[in-house]
């Protein structure tokens, strides 16, 4: 279901999408990673008018939320894509604020699920911000997910959306009504495992032990 996930590019080798306007300072301080969990800082695209990258927190929090940080409250970060236009916490976002995620590999139970060529890839998404008494501002998103192809259907009954490259402009532009909005949906449906590998990570771990 996409519960963990990592980004193992090097930043020359991010795609070219993300490197357009990005925060102060990425090119020095970026960092590859190995795992990413829920409620960590994620690198994300957004489109309010132009494709922005920025970071946000992997756990969506309502925008008409009381107390953001209270743990009591789970902070969403899957979403079913059948149904993400239904839900009142979700549809507003999956009208005029998608996202997409790069990931250079996702995990799901031991193994490990990437593309044979080592590229990465988009996780499609959503995001939501919220806004304080005081101004102040806390973006968050979630993965949406979908109906297993043959390659993750062993593993579990849900994986995430993987929105092809050259569809970032659509999937986080703007749309001008639902017509446009439903186009969207068949982007969302069970992807070609096509290129795709899934890895035993214990058994990886146990053979490069035994190295030494």
């Amino acid at each position: 279901m996409c519960g963990r996930f990592e980004l193992k590019t090097k930043f020359d080798k991010l795609p070219k999408v993300l490197k357009q306007d990005y925060p102060s300072g990425l090119e020095s301080k970026y960092e590859t990673q190995n795992l990413i969990r829920p409620n960590d800082p994620v690198l994300v695209i957004k489109n309010e008018g132009r494709i922005k990258t920025t970071f946000m927190t992997w756990g969506f929090i309502s925008p008409w939320a009381k107390e953001p940080f209270d743990k009591e409250r789970p902070r969403p970060f899957n979403a079913r894509s059948e149904t993400v236009e239904e839900k009142k916490l979700f549809s507003g976002s999956w009208k005029h604020k998608r996202c997409l995620i790069p990931a250079s590999g996702f995990f799901e139970k031991k193994y490990l699920v990437r593309k044979a060529n080592h590229k990465t890839f988009w996780l499609g998404g959503i995001w939501s911000k919220w806004t304080s008494t005081d101004g102040a501002e806390l973006e968050s998103c979630l993965v949406l997910t979908t109906e297993p192809n043959d390659l993750i259907k062993p593993l579990h009954s849900r994986m995430p959306v993987i929105v092809p490259n050259g569809y970032e402009e659509q999937w986080t532009g703007q749309v001008k009504d639902a017509d446009e909005l439903k186009r969207l949906f068949p982007i969302m449906r069970s992807w070609s495992s096509d290129g795709w590998l899934v890895e035993d990570v214990k058994r990886k771990e146990t053979d490069q032990m035994s190295l030494f």
